[in-house]
Formats: C-alpha cells, structure tokens, sequence
C-alpha cells in the first residue's frame, strides 16, 4: 500500500484516461478542468513517467497509461463493489424480518410498532403474518436453520414452547372469552341463549392436533356441547370482522382484542375464559447467534407484554352463575 499514489489522483486519472478529455473528467468528477490538470501532472511526477500527451485543445494517451488503465479501471470497479457490500451491510444490520400469526401481527404488534420506532428510530421492521407460525403438535422440529432459510429473524409462534434452539420465551397466554357486539350481547340472558346464537371459530386454532375451541368452552362450563351452530372462518382476522358486525359470538383473546373492547365495538359476554395449554412465545436465533437489532426487537416484545393494559375494558353485564 505504501507504493501506492493518492487515491484521488488515481481516480482522477482513471476517468480522465477513458474519457479521452480533461473538460469531460472534470464534468463526471463535479470539479474543475484545472483541478484535473493538477491531480495528473501530480501522478505523473510521483510516478516519473508521462500519462498524457497534451496538444491543442486535447490530450492521448502514452503508451503506460493505455497499458494501466484496463486493470485500474477493474480496480476502481471492484472497490465500488466492496464498498456497496460495506454500505449494504449497514444498512441491512438495523433491519430485523419478523412473523407471526396473523391476528397477533396486526392486533397486537401493529398498535405497539410506534413504540419500538421511538427506541429504534433507525430500525426498519418488516412484519409478516402468516398460518405457518401455529404449531400443530407439542414438538417442534423448528431450528436455527429453518428461521435462516425463511429469512426470519423473529418469530412470534403460537404453539407449546418446545423450540429448544431458539430461546423461547413465553409473550402471551391464550386465555379465551365469549366476544360479541354490544347489540347482540343484549339478548344473551343465560347460557342457554349464548348456546343458541351463531358461534364464530377461528380456524386458525384448528389447525392444531389438539383442537379447542367452542366445544372445549362449554365443556368447561359443564353444559352440553352438542348441536353448536358453529360459523367457521379461515384465520382470526375474518372472524374478528364478523363478530363487529353482528354476526355471531367469538371465542376471543381479550389480549389481542384490547382495541375493539376499549372502542366498544365487541363487549365479553361471560368472563370464564377458556384456559388453553397453547400461548404465544417469541423465538430467534438466541444469543451469539442473532443479529443485535433482532435481540433488541425480541427484547422489546417482552417488555409490551409485561405491560399493563392503557384502558379498562368493559365487560357486558351478563351473570351467567346460576346457569354454570
């Protein structure tokens, strides 16, 4: 390195040899023809050889910059390409990919994102919903290698906690409550009535080897749980759409409802939640493993789980205890 020119005078050179033209280097660099003229007769001296025979007007090139200017020219290239690796690394570092069931991405991270842009201003998070976070069994194959190859830093699995190489940690239990709009709660006197109306399912919650659901609701409850009328919808999102506009009552989370209750939109009919082995947990790379802006997002799920609720969410005043 200690043979090399000025890295500016090369540069200069470099445009000015393959431009053929002091006044058109001068243009592509944004500076002065002089400025050009300095740099090169500069080169020229700190490498005792001429590059450029001047003539009026124009100037060619000698027989050593023709020879050097192919490799200079590959030089200057592949230092670009470094540099954009460089740059792109960056820029990619405050970047974390995150997945999670769809009702929880939209319902529980989405409202809270603001949060995490006011620690992480620079961050860039992209947020994807999918089915494919709900596990079906107990055990979970999943790895290291499986959030690699998807492009996952986080994921917000819904599912048992059994990812030994992922560092699980445990965000939000699955706690569910008969949801319905205020309109059709008003009819609800027992839970008879409750029996009667249409009942809203998640399909999200079936694609799990042990099922729970309406059935296991009533069970709990000590009444009979045949002959349900049961509405089925293929994830969260869509059942939640229908219990707003009336439709039927919803086996919700009031966790990831925390919005529609305290805007009023759907009101619980029975507080007597349906306690399901199954919650939330947020899975990564771990420690050592993980890049520092996805540790910092895990980090801060955890802490908006531990926080408490910002409004008091109101419930229907529906006493169903002599129906139990």
């Amino acid at each position: 390195m200690s043979r090399l020119p000025p890295l500016i005078a090369l540069s200069y050179f470099e445009v000015a040899a393959r431009t053929r033209s002091f006044a058109a280097a001068a243009k592509e660099l944004n500076v002065t023809p002089a400025a050009i003229s300095h740099q090169i007769k500069a080169l020229e001296e700190y490498l005792g050889v001429d590059l450029f025979v001047r003539h009026h007007r124009r100037v060619s090139l000698t027989p050593a910059a023709r020879g050097a200017l192919p490799e200079l020219h590959e030089g200057f290239q592949t230092l670009a390409r470094a540099v954009d690796k460089i740059r792109s690394y960056g820029e990619e570092r405050l970047i974390v990919t995150v997945c999670a069931e769809p009702l929880f991405a939209t319902k529980w991270i989405v409202p809270r994102l603001h949060r995490f842009y006011a620690r992480c201003p620079e961050a860039e998070v992209r947020l994807q919903a999918s089915l494919h976070t709900v596990d079906r069994a107990r055990e979970s194959a999943l790895g290291v290698a499986d959030l690699k190859r998807a492009g996952i830093d986080v994921s917000v699995r819904l599912g048992y906690g059994n990812y030994p190489d992922l560092a699980p940690r445990r965000l939000l239990s699955l706690d569910l409550v008969p949801l319905c709009a205020p309109e059709l709660a008003s009819a609800v006197d027992d839970i008879e009535t409750l029996r009667g109306l249409p009942l809203l399912c998640d399909g999200t919650l079936t694609r799990l080897n042990e099922p729970f659901g309406w059935k296991e609701w009533f069970q709990q409850q000590g009444c009979e749980s045949g002959g349900l009328r049961e509405l089925r919808f293929g994830n969260g999102l869509l059942a939640l759409e229908a219990a707003i506009a009336g439709q039927g009552v919803l086996l919700g989370s009031r966790d990831l409802l925390q919005a529609e209750l305290s805007a009023g939109k759907l009101v619980v009919v029975a507080d007597r939640p349906l306690n399901c082995d199954q919650a939330y947990y947020v899975v990564s790379a771990g420690e050592g493993l993980e890049r520092p802006i996805a540790g910092q997002f895990r980090e801060w799920l955890l802490e908006e789980a531990g926080m408490p609720a910002e409004e008091e969410i109101p419930s229907a005043p529906v006493d169903l205890s002599d129906n139990a």
